[in-house]
């Protein structure tokens, strides 16, 4: 019997989606789903919809519920984590606010910038709790991470602990979504009209859902880099096989000025398409903190919604108490899947299945990135792992981006890691964001500050 441990089972972002397709795979029939998290209340509505959705479905999986990540390990093949320190938006809030006491606007503040250092190094603690009790209860288990930010985090577990590690995410959706939108003059996308940005804006998310769908049905897209931070190296046609990277380059420098200006600017100046689209891809080039030319109002990069996204989590929840209340419309739960279900099918069954974006350490897939950084490419994965298709060798401009952005993530974790502030200023110091050296000391010591019940390590 499979045993899949589901830690983080109530997070808003990937718990739901991730239990509602693993309830619905025949592959996994009589597989035991071990829902943990460490809010009670979550935790037992969660189990009761799972229950609930098991039964309606006749799902024939056995649904356990766990407080504490201990008594749901053992014995565990996979682990999927998807745990965020809480709450959630008033920290990303805080990260972000937190640099503007000294003059510095960050573009985003969740995976990179002082904020994404200060999101990692909150998370490093936990998950580390989490994959030592791994070695001891399930060494072989192999931990499937949906938490951000991610190569950080699977750096950190795949450099500090005997745990396998994958990291999964759906950025990849954005490219095709941007893809369908510049081919949809001669595809005959007439819908593309409604998808006018990538932005984490509410009215944009079905446009661009709708769009990433199309996308996905009709092209193949290769990309490689690292997670958030990825590079278009093949386009083709889904059903033909043809090359579609020129026809793309041209249509793509007809669309209006003002859908994703920075992805614009940035694939005409490094000559390769940036999948992640404006708002992740700003996180990480040197070129939107400046207070100077404000670059974030040129190009119109706006920030998550955090008072929006946190009502959200409520209504959702409210929903979901009335549903399992009443126990009406059982259908209405469907969800696109995060990835993770492919992979433990594929691992159980040992059909080998080519997953188009799996975060896995390099060993050589990226030339010229270290063998552990962890980089986001495509592989096939069956029961030995993932195994990289291709070596994928990206232009200098681009590799140096990338470069820079591995030395700072590991410098971060490896800081939080062993406690140290050397290397923790260094990390911020290699930063694109960070322009002065001695506001680099002081935020670092209000990232400690204003963290210090999460990074004891420090104190």
């Amino acid at each position: 019997m499979t045993k899949i441990t589901c830690i983080g089972a109530g997070s808003y972002s990937f718990g739901l989606s991730t239990l509602i397709t693993l309830l619905q795979s025949e592959k996994l029939d009589g597989a035991e789903l071990a829902l943990v998290d460490t809010n009670q209340e979550s935790l037992d509505l969660i189990s009761a919809l799972a229950n609930w959705l098991n039964s309606e479905w006749n799902s024939d999986k056995r649904i356990t519920s766990h407080s504490n990540h201990k008594t749901a390990l053992k014995g565990s093949d996979f682990v999927i984590n998807a745990i965020e320190v809480q709450p959630r938006e008033k920290l990303w809030r805080q990260d972000f606010e937190l640099s503007q006491m000294f003059g510095i606007r960050q573009p985003y503040a969740e995976n990179g910038g002082p904020g994404g250092f200060a999101h990692a190094a909150r998370n490093v603690n936990s998950i580390l709790e989490i994959t030592y009790d791994m070695e001891n209860l399930c060494p072989d288990a192999l931990f499937i991470n949906f938490t951000n930010p991610m190569h950080r985090i699977c750096y950190l577990i795949n450099e500090y602990t005997k745990i396998k590690v994958v990291g999964l995410c759906h950025q990849l959706a954005i490219g095709y979504a941007m893809v369908a939108k510049a081919l949809a003059p001669v595809y005959g996308f007439t819908e593309a009209e409604s998808f006018l940005s990538t932005h984490a804006d509410p009215a944009n998310e079905l446009p661009q859902r709708h769009m990433a769908f199309v996308g996905m049905e009709n092209f193949k897209i290769t990309a490689a880099g690292l997670n958030h931070f990825t590079w278009m190296t093949a386009l083709q046609d889904r059903r033909s096989g043809e090359d579609l990277y020129p026809l793309f380059r041209d249509h793509w420098s007809k669309l209006s000025k003002s859908f994703e200006p920075l992805t614009q600017k940035i694939y005409k100046v490094f000559n390769m398409f940036p999948i992640p689209g404006d708002e992740h891809l700003g996180e990480y080039l040197p070129w939107l903190s400046c207070s100077r030319t404000n670059p974030w109002l040129k190009y119109d990069l706006s920030l998550y919604d955090w008072d929006y996204y946190d009502e959200s989590r409520d209504r959702q929840w409210l929903k979901i108490t009335e549903d399992v209340k009443n126990k009406t419309n059982p259908n209405q739960y469907q969800a696109y899947s995060e990835g993770a279900l492919e992979i433990i099918e594929a691992t159980v069954t040992d059909q080998p299945l080519y997953w188009e974006a799996v975060n896995i350490p390099n060993q050589g897939a990226i030339e010229g990135l270290p063998a552990n950084a962890i980089v986001e490419v495509p592989a096939v994965v069956n029961r030995e792992g993932f195994h990289p298709q291709e070596t994928f060798t990206l232009p200098t401009g681009v590799l140096s981006l990338l470069q820079r952005e591995v030395a700072t993530s590991q410098l971060n974790i490896d800081a939080v890691v062993h406690g140290d502030r050397q290397l923790a200023l260094q990390s911020l110091l290699l930063d694109p964001v960070i322009d002065d050296l001695d506001q680099a000391e002081l935020i670092l010591e209000e990232i400690i500050s204003s963290n210090q019940k999460f990074l004891p390590q420090f104190n």
